[in-house]
């Protein structure tokens, strides 16, 4: 049965002495944290498929990384300002639970589970590809399955082997583009000797068949090509739960969203479309990436851009394992998933959880190498908007959540969303509308992704409807049979 929405300090996470049946312990330091907010908005997809997003937008991909960032900034503030009040290794899918209902908490969380253990197959296969080109000797499948069993392995050990992994995966990232957008912008303003200067400059961003070469619909289709790659910003308020002090960690990560976005996706895609013009051929034979370091006279680009991707395949791997498993262990500490879940060892790492998550991976690893144009297609594009999904419903956890904290607890208020419900509601309308203009997107699969989607989702729907259902049924013969004693 639904309990009434009530902000309770025992899911505040286990650095809190509210939360003594918490199995999960307090070892991401600070630094991890900061790195994990930090490197959690930088994909692969960044890397990968940005060339596709300028192929299709020209210069204008600039206006769908911004509505897009924008977009994300703003699901974040209200994401943060639940999360603040309240840190729990369930995040988003525990605010839904509290706010709107157990059939919400219920179907977003299992949700987003399904969606990062296929994101576990879909990285660890690029893993693989990129480690047998350096090493043939070893297959694909078997490179897949050793990057997958070490990650797990590391999860396994300890929340702070984690943590460590990571810090050190972002900081490579974060490094790596860092320096791209330094070199790159020191190229296109003429600093930077050696760099063709008829080819880089300002002025690649109006001479090509002007800034929107391809009519301002393109900045639409944009956006549905890059809007997945910002999935994983929010696993920062995932990892709160499990740090020194979340309320901080989550504040911190939250009110530095804007730059990080502004500096690492809309920075790096700025120097791209500026070094390159965006119709050149290198950057649809090479990659966006590799075209402009290759334009810069920089040796062995492509192996470079191997390497700092696998580092963020790698990184993905590592938390989307470790996000899945606290999803997993969220899920069965309300009684949503088996109890077995929320089982921790003494370390405070929730084993089942992972070994479930991870047993699911290497499934769709198979499935992908086995029938990779039929069921590990359909995995794909039946997950591929729930992130749009868990956006939306954390727009509406929002506005709910805003007033039970405002009742009860006004100074757990520490994080605010602006302009409060205006802001809140135009997300929500943007996503909905996002998603009406991928029901319209056949050559990009959208149309198929959001019905797969769909009707995934309404699967765990009917699913949470029936458990509430049988649950209310139960509690109505129990109390029968009281009164009849």
């Amino acid at each position: 049965m639904t309990s009434q929405p009530t902000l309770s300090t025992a899911q505040e996470g286990p650095g809190h002495t509210g939360d003594p049946g918490s199995g999960l312990q307090a070892g991401l330091k600070n630094r991890h944290l900061s790195m994990i907010a930090i490197g959690g908005v930088i994909g692969a997809g960044l890397f990968v498929g940005s060339s596709s997003g300028i192929a299709t937008a020209g210069p204008g991909i600039l206006l769908s990384y911004a509505l897009v960032g924008t977009l994300v900034v703003l699901v974040m503030r209200m994401l943060g300002e639940m999360s603040a009040a309240n840190p729990t290794s369930g995040s988003f899918s525990a605010h839904a639970d509290r706010a709107l209902g157990r059939w919400a908490g219920f179907s977003i969380g299992w949700l987003y589970w399904f969606f990062w253990v296929v994101v576990l197959a879909v990285e660890a296969t690029a893993g693989a590809k990129i480690l047998e080109g350096w090493i043939p000797a070893v297959p694909q499948w078997g490179w897949a399955l050793i990057v997958m069993l070490v990650l797990t392995a590391t999860n396994l050990v300890s929340v702070g082997s984690y943590g460590e992994f990571e810090f050190w995966f972002a900081g490579i990232k974060v490094v790596a583009i860092g320096a791209f957008i330094v070199i790159g912008a020191l190229a296109v303003f003429g600093v930077l000797p050696g760099v063709d200067a008829d080819q880089a400059g300002l002025s690649n961003l109006t001479d090509h068949g002007g800034f929107l070469p391809n009519g301002p619909g393109a900045i639409l289709t944009g956006v549905l090509l890059v809007v997945f790659s910002f999935m994983g910003s929010e696993i920062a308020t995932l990892a709160a739960g499990e740090s020194e002090d979340p309320r901080r960690a989550v504040t911190k990560s939250t009110n530095s969203i804007i730059w990080r976005i502004a500096v690492f996706y809309l920075g790096s895609i700025f120097v791209v479309v500026t070094l390159l013009p965006w119709d050149s051929k290198s950057i649809a034979d090479d990659g966006s990436y590799v075209a402009a370091l290759n334009s810069l006279g920089i040796a062995h680009a492509g192996q470079i851009m191997n390497f700092i991707v696998l580092t963020s395949v790698l990184s993905c791997l590592n938390s989307g394992l470790y996000t899945a498993s606290r999803m997993a262990y969220s899920l069965g500490e309300r009684g949503d998933a088996p109890r077995a879940f929320a089982r921790t060892t003494p370390r405070g790492v929730p084993r089942t959880a992972i070994l479930t998550s991870v047993a699911f991976g290497f499934l769709a690893v198979f499935f992908n190498y086995k029938w990779p144009d039929s069921v590990f297609l359909f995995l794909v594009n039946s997950s591929g908007a729930v992130a749009l999904f868990v956006w939306l419903v954390i727009c509406f956890s929002q506005l709910r959540m805003r007033r039970i904290i405002q009742a009860e607890a006004p100074e757990k208020l520490v994080v605010k969303m602006w302009l409060y419900p205006y802001l809140t509601w135009a997300a929500a309308a943007l996503i909905v509308f996002v998603l009406g203009y991928m029901l319209t997107d056949t050559e990009h699969d959208g149309r198929k992704t959001v019905l797969l989607s769909l009707l995934v989702a309404a699967v765990v729907l009917a699913i949470a409807f029936v458990r509430e259902r049988l649950a209310r049924g139960r509690e109505r013969a129990s109390a029968g049979a009281g009164a009849g004693d």
